[in-house]
């Protein structure tokens, strides 16, 4: 099978270090399996943290990360696991009603597991991941 790299600028990718580019795919297509990277609360156009508001940047990391998706031929109703990472587990109820609501039209919620973590860019309080499969 054949291994493919995904690249959208419908969503942001930024350097680990100033000047740098991402040593990172946006997403990788095994076959029909699309495996994301994790996708944080930068604005897709300016590349920078938009709001320090957590309900705000889960929001928009999963918008992110439905345009990485999307980009790799899948869909949000065929994402089928996530794994999120919290900054501050105290947001955990409010990570859960934005992604109840992100997911709610699908027929089924993905496989998840969230753990506490710190990302590593300064003021990201979400960062998520996810494998999709491709649609048909």
């Amino acid at each position: 099978m054949t291994i493919t790299s995904v690249s959208t600028d419908k969503a942001p990718v930024v350097g680990f270090s100033a000047g740098t580019k991402a040593p990172l795919s946006q997403a990788i297509v095994f076959g029909d399996i699309v495996f994301c990277s994790g996708q944080g609360p930068l604005d897709p156009e300016t590349h920078t943290l938009k709001t320090h508001d957590f309900d705000e940047q889960a929001q928009l990391v999963l918008e992110n990360l439905l345009r990485v998706v999307e980009a790799a031929g899948s869909s949000r109703e065929r994402i089928l696991k996530c794994n999120c990472y919290l900054r501050d587990i105290e947001n955990f109820p409010a990570f859960n009603a934005v992604y109840r609501r992100f997911f709610a039209d699908c027929p089924q919620f993905p496989a998840r597991t969230t753990v506490h973590a710190s990302p590593p860019r300064d003021g990201v309080l979400v960062e998520i991941e996810c494998v999709a499969a491709r649609n048909p």
